[in-house]
């Protein structure tokens, strides 16, 4: 898994120190801001065949996981090719980075199995960059 680690810690960039300048960061924010936020990015994952995954990732327990091509089909390959290409990586390495962080991320945007205040609020770049950074923390 040494070349995935590569790519994720390079598409990471700044985030794990918390910066949230990196493609990753900017992918996933851009991800969020499109579904309105943590509330909609759950309900196009839940929508997109993945109720039972989103539903591990926001209640307590262990995170579901999930496939490159499960998170294709439920974002749609457009939206992934978005990514791909903002990330500088091909369309099943984007389904990948993306099946690795969503569950973490979501996790962490949902504490102790709850929406944020709100439901569809967006986190802030500073949010989003520190989630990454300890999430990824080690990755690089």
């Amino acid at each position: 898994m040494g070349l995935f680690d590569s790519v994720l810690g390079t598409v990471l960039g700044n985030a794990t120190s918390g910066g949230a300048e990196s493609p990753m960061a900017q992918a996933l924010q851009g991800l969020l801001q499109q579904h309105g936020g943590v509330g909609g990015l759950i309900g196009q994952l839940s929508q997109g065949g993945l109720a039972q995954q989103v539903q591990s990732w926001v209640g307590p327990g262990q995170n579901v996981a999930v496939t490159a091509e499960q998170i294709i089909e439920a974002l749609g390959h457009g939206k992934v090719g978005e990514i791909a290409q903002q990330l500088g990586v091909d369309h099943q390495q984007a389904g990948a980075l993306l099946a690795q962080v969503l569950p973490q991320l979501i996790n962490h945007l949902t504490p102790n199995g709850q929406l944020p205040a709100g439901g569809a609020q967006m986190p802030s770049s500073d949010v989003l960059g520190a989630a990454l950074g300890k999430l990824f923390g080690g990755a690089s």
